[in-house]
């Protein structure tokens, strides 16, 4: 691994304390720590899409984009032979959920992440909410692709299910970690200021960070906990739990280099921030909204034993952080190492880097034409931003002069 990514981003492999294979050299350089960002810009590569809320691509393949749309459809996006050319809709969806999906506000179809093996076992997994007898609800379910390449949606089960108490902050992000398991995005439940204070309630999958195994089953589930999460058998705790403390963990991602897991969580009136999550770690909310005491609930608290942010914006700058990735593509060489985000309400694309676990540059890179609810990343690395309003998929490029 190369040890300047280390080092800049101040979280490695055994802080995370994933045992997965070793990640691969990464294949870009960074430059100084310092460095300034290079301009850059947004080519449409699809459009009139129904309000795009995720994007991903199916393991080590990037001949396709996955773009979930909120109502409850993943539709596909074929690539051509050349790097440069547009995507070109596939004509038929590859998943179709709306009889299942309660859509709507902050619920729907909210993203999706294929298994490891996908290419062998044609499994993926989604996150979406519903309503039956018992309720608003969010199910982690999974699917398998059958010969054709269609899916069938009998082929659904329900992996995990847990029930929400307001329609807002229902998190909604999957994708596997290095290691292999697959990681949880859990809001808080909804309303304004966690009312039941689910976030710091440890027996609670709500305002949480997850991670299970869905390779196997422990009895009475249809996964397994891995041993090594940090609450296994400690009493009171779910033993899902990976990280807690957290209000609106809408988009997260892992680096491509270093394996670090960075985490955006929408904040409540003051503060949004950015976090690099490790294994056990509590982000503070509803006690704290960012570095500052959560004015809604007590503006008098006590800090201790909550993990800081790894970087905060105030409101009016931003009101709703849009998380992203740390760029590790070719086409852009002046970014490498930087990590991407957005924010949806003020529509600005920022760059932030990172040197022995601080900030050391930050910058707004552009404003987009609408809001931006996702980000995803190719097998390349590189990177392509979903507009919610205007119904496009965006790939980020260097400027031209």
């Amino acid at each position: 691994m190369n040890r300047s990514t280390v080092k800049r981003w101040g979280q490695v492999l055994a802080l995370l304390a994933v045992a997965g294979p070793a990640l691969a050299e990464p294949p870009c350089r960074e430059p100084a720590a310092a460095a300034a960002f290079p301009k850059v810009a947004l080519q449409a590569v699809a459009r009139g899409l129904d309000r795009p809320v995720h994007i991903a691509v199916a393991g080590n393949s990037s001949d396709r984009l996955y773009i979930v749309e909120q109502a409850g459809v993943v539709r596909v996006l074929e690539r051509t032979a050349l790097m440069h050319q547009p995507f070109l809709p596939a004509r038929e969806p590859f998943l179709d959920l709306r009889r299942q999906v309660e859509s709507g506000g902050e619920k729907g179809l909210l993203s999706i992440a294929f298994h490891p093996r996908y290419r062998d076992n044609g499994l993926f997994f989604v996150n979406y909410t519903a309503r039956d007898q018992r309720g608003l609800h969010t199910r982690v379910s999974r699917f398998q692709r059958t010969g054709s390449g269609r899916v069938d949606t009998a082929s659904e089960t329900i992996v995990l299910r847990i029930d929400q108490p307001y329609s807002n902050h229902n998190g909604g992000q999957l994708a596997f970690g290095p290691d292999g398991f697959l990681y949880i995005g859990m809001g808080d439940g909804g309303s304004a200021n966690d009312p039941h204070d689910h976030a710091q309630n440890p027996g609670s999958l709500l305002g949480k960070l997850l991670r299970i195994d869905i390779d196997r089953a422990d009895p009475g589930r249809a996964y397994a906990v891995p041993a090594d999460n940090p609450f296994v058998n400690r009493p009171g705790y779910r033993p899902e739990i990976w990280a807690l403390g957290l209000r609106n963990p809408w988009r997260f991602g892992f680096d491509a280099g270093s394996g670090a897991l960075v985490l955006a969580d929408v904040g409540q009136d003051r503060v949004e921030e950015i976090d690099i999550v490790r294994k056990g770690g509590n982000y503070g909310w509803r006690v704290m909204e960012g570095e500052i005491c959560t004015p809604g609930v007590n503006p008098i608290c006590n800090p201790t034993g909550f993990d800081k942010p790894l970087f905060t914006y105030r409101h009016p700058e931003g009101r709703s952080v849009t998380g992203g990735f740390v760029y590790r593509g070719r086409a852009i060489p002046g970014l490498c190492g930087a990590y991407l985000y957005a924010d949806y309400v003020t529509r600005r694309l920022w760059a932030l880097r990172v040197q022995n676990g601080q900030v050391s540059v930050q910058a707004e890179l552009l404003r987009t034409d609408g809001p931006i609810s996702s980000f995803g990343q190719d097998a390349e690395h590189e990177l392509y931003l979903a507009d919610h309003g205007n119904g496009r998929v965006y790939r980020l490029g260097a400027a031209r002069p």
